[in-house]
Order: C-alpha cells, then structure tokens, then sequence
C-alpha cells in the first residue's frame, strides 16, 4: 500500500501524513474505489497532526487526525453529493471547497497552491463524467450506427436496379417524324377562288385564318401560308 501512495509525495506532501493516512485507507476503500489524489494541510506553524482530503473515484474524504494523532476522523461525501468545487488561493496556500446538495459548504484550508489546483481539476473532472458518462463514446457510435445504416441502403438500392435491368427489356427506339407544312394553303371544295374576291372580301378571309390560329385550330405556318396567299392577291 505505501507503494501505491508514493505518487503522491511530489507536491510537498509530508511523508509522514501519506504514511499514516495509508496505513488507514487500508480497510476504508470500497471494491472498484481508486485514489486519484491526496492533499495534507501545511499550515505556517509547525503541524504535527495536518488534516487531509482524499480524492478518489468514488468521493471526497475528509481526514481529521485526534487524540494526538493516535485516531482519526473521517468524514466522506459520494460524488452524486457534491453539487460544485472551487479553489480559493490565498497569500499563505490556497482554500479547497465544495458543496453537497444539502447546501452544505465544506473548506479545508491551508492547502499547498499546487496540490489545490490538483484537487480543483480532478473533482470538477469526477462531476462531469457523472453529469455526462460515456459522453465522447455516443457521438462516435452513432455516426458508425448511421453510416452502416447508409451503406445497406446503397446496396439494397444497387441489387433492385440491376435486377430490373435484368428483367426489363430494353426499350426500342422511339423516331419522331415530322410532316411538312403545306407551302400552298388548301382550297377547300364548293369555294370561290382567291382570285374571284375582292379586296373587302380577302380581308375578311385574313381575319377569319387569324382567329383560327388565335384559337389554335391551325398552326402558324398554316397561318403564315394563307396570308402570304392572300396579299398576294390584294
């Protein structure tokens, strides 16, 4: 066990806290709890017995020391518990604070500047990983889920239209013809040739062939035809 706490000597913890703290964790971690990090109060004066907070991620708990160090309180909080953290730096070390969800603030003061700001980071890292778990995880699997989705839709697309083009036969070519327009306008049977009528009377025929087309009963060409007939007559 003292093996496992070394890597927390490198802050200024003092030795004989971690130690005695270890030999106490023993029996207090919880199957699957894991010490992220421990911080020991230096205060200006002398501390024989300093408190400390340990960080695990599980909780926060909170080591008093009593009966001239012979025994020792502690005091813990799960992390669904804890609502915020917050560091206060003050000339002589820094302030650690969080609050639970009962309003409760609890500080522990006289903490190491650096050994603060460590606590800082990985309590707020503890409360965003139990706001938002598996967080990085669901934005990938969806976009896996959704391009596997896409990739079977493009098959089963691909498979239907060859086999309807397996199936259909091919269309035969389609040839448009076109008749073309009379050069010459058609005399009906039983009229009077162009020839035969008056001014008046080829003028009244015009407007007659321009009403037809504006109707759409003949095409412009006919049209076209007819007049060029019948100014040529008048």
């Amino acid at each position: 066990m003292k093996e496992q706490f070394k890597k927390f000597l490198n802050e200024e913890q003092d030795p004989k806290a971690i130690e005695k703290i270890t030999s106490k964790l023993t029996d207090l971690l919880m199957k699957g709890e894991e010490v992220g990090y421990i911080a020991v109060q230096k205060k200006p004066a002398i501390t024989v017995f300093p408190d400390s907070i340990i960080l695990t991620n599980k909780r926060i708990i909170i080591c008093t020391p009593k009966n001239l160090g012979l025994s020792m309180n502690f005091t813990d909080y799960t992390w669904d518990d804890i609502t915020s953290s917050f560091v206060k730096e003050n000339i002589l070390g820094s302030e650690f604070s969080f609050s639970t969800n009962t309003d409760l603030i609890l500080s522990i003061d006289y903490i190491p500047k650096i050994q603060a700001r460590k606590m800082y980071t990985y309590a707020k890292e503890q409360l965003d990983l139990l706001k938002n778990p598996v967080q990085a995880a669901a934005p990938v699997q969806e976009i896996v889920e959704e391009a596997e989705v896409e990739d079977e839709i493009e098959e089963i697309e691909t498979e239907e239209v060859t086999s309807f083009a397996e199936i259909l036969p091919a269309a035969p070519a389609v040839t448009e013809t076109y008749e073309p327009l009379p050069t010459q306008p058609t005399q009906p049977a039983g009229e009077r040739r162009l020839s035969d009528l008056s001014k008046e009377e080829l003028f009244d025929k015009l407007q007659n062939y321009k009403k037809l087309l504006d109707n759409g009963l003949i095409m412009q060409g006919e049209y076209d035809a007819y007049k060029k007939e019948i100014l040529s007559y008048m």
